[in-house]
């Protein structure tokens, strides 16, 4: 979900009429989860953000901040922090399964909230450092 939005106007949408003053919550998941915009919608699949030359695109219907006039200010700010916070993480750490667990058997269903987040695991955290 996105933040709830409030119509200025009476407008007609997709053949409905929304009454001004009328809030909106705009469901984000029913464009990240169109199967007519993604080859795989309920699956990780990094291809989904690469060309054909293997360089990065970012598709319109990819709106991780909201869409529209009131989409994310802090965007930006946001892009960069998970870059930095990625990137040393994945520098410093291979992640693997709990001893015993195969990584084709992990779960990675969402868990359903106010925004669509991943359900609880237990992972190892094996230093970079001591290869």
């Amino acid at each position: 979900m996105s933040l709830p939005h409030r119509t200025s106007r009476d407008i007609t949408f997709r053949g409905f009429f929304i009454q001004k003053w009328t809030t909106v919550h705009p469901l984000l998941t029913s464009v990240h989860q169109d199967e007519s915009q993604w080859e795989k919608p309920a699956s990780f699949h990094p291809q989904h953000f690469l060309d054909r030359d293997g360089k990065f695109v970012k598709p319109d219907a990819f709106m991780p901040f909201s869409a529209g006039r009131r989409v994310c200010l802090g965007e930006s700010l946001a892009r960069m922090e998970l870059f930095i916070f990625f990137v040393t993480l994945l520098q410093h750490f291979h992640f693997r399964p709990p001893a015993g667990v195969q990584e084709d058997r992990l779960d990675l269903t969402s868990c359903v909230g106010f925004t669509l987040g991943p359900a609880q695991h237990r992972l190892r955290a094996i230093s970079r450092l001591t290869d």
